[in-house]
């Protein structure tokens, strides 16, 4: 069951319109160390010149975010799930890809020794027009089996489902408001919800500074010139839907009938 945000003055929906997205990476037998990984992960990340930040390994966890939530943050046009897929098949470790938009739609992917094994997206009809006819229904509930073994959590497996499944009431609730609780079935780093609070210090996480920041695959300053300038580029050249052929009908009417 999710519940409503209640904001510091006590009304129900606090903050909304986040946009914000992440990979984890699972450290838990990869072979070198929590270091070693890291250090790889910086590497690969350079090498597609990714725009974001890297974390320090927290729980058996690397973090990666995205400088946008929702646009292309490394070469070939990827966005969080093409730099999810990218990691996952480069270094053949368990990935987990995150991103929320506008508060309105939440996409989960994860990918298991280099293959992807699932993807779901909340509401498969945001962000398309009503000409578009795509179905609002959840999208890829049955991989919550897949999410949950990923993430070494396989017993949280039908809570996961139902937490997915659930329509939420765009009114009263958001979409980090879900993804914090599948943080913490998952156990994964729970500040991702605040991830939006970069480049200053993550409330409830980490320090800005203990966080390697690229800017097109370099750090620094030098970095930070360089990112602006490619995203100049970047925001023009859109990454791919997660969904490309997202199931379509009358919204309420069981597609089938016709």
């Amino acid at each position: 069951m999710v519940y409503p945000v209640v904001g510091p003055s006590g009304d129900v929906g606090g903050p909304s319109g986040y946009t914000y997205a992440c990979v984890l990476v699972r450290l838990d037998g990869v072979p070198g160390g929590p270091l070693r990984a890291r250090a790889d992960v910086l590497a690969a990340l350079r090498e597609i010149r990714f725009s974001g930040w890297l974390a320090q390994p927290e729980d058996g966890w690397l973090v990666v975010v995205a400088a946008s939530g929702d646009a292309t943050v490394a070469a070939g046009r990827r966005g969080v799930v093409g730099v999810g897929g990218w990691l996952a098949d480069r270094l053949a470790v368990t990935v987990v890809a995150v991103q929320v938009v506008t508060d309105r739609q939440l996409l989960l992917a994860a990918w298991l020794d280099g293959e992807e094994v699932g993807r779901y997206v909340s509401d498969p009809s945001h962000g398309r027009t009503d000409e578009d006819d795509v179905l609002p229904d959840p999208l890829g509930v049955e991989y919550a089996d897949a999410f949950a073994a990923a993430c070494g959590r396989p017993e949280a497996a039908g809570d996961l489902a139902e937490l997915l499944a659930e329509h939420l009431d765009p009114e009263n609730v958001i979409e980090s408001e879900r993804l914090g609780a599948v943080l913490r079935l998952l156990r994964l780093p729970r500040w991702l919800v605040a991830a939006t609070t970069l480049p200053r210090d993550v409330p409830t996480g980490p320090r800005a500074a203990d966080m390697t920041r690229l800017g097109a695959g370099v750090p620094g300053f030098a970095g930070w010139v360089c990112g602006r300038a490619v995203d100049l580029v970047r925001r023009r050249r859109r990454p791919p839907p997660a969904i490309a052929d997202p199931p379509r009908g009358a919204a309420g009417i069981d597609p089938w009938l016709f």
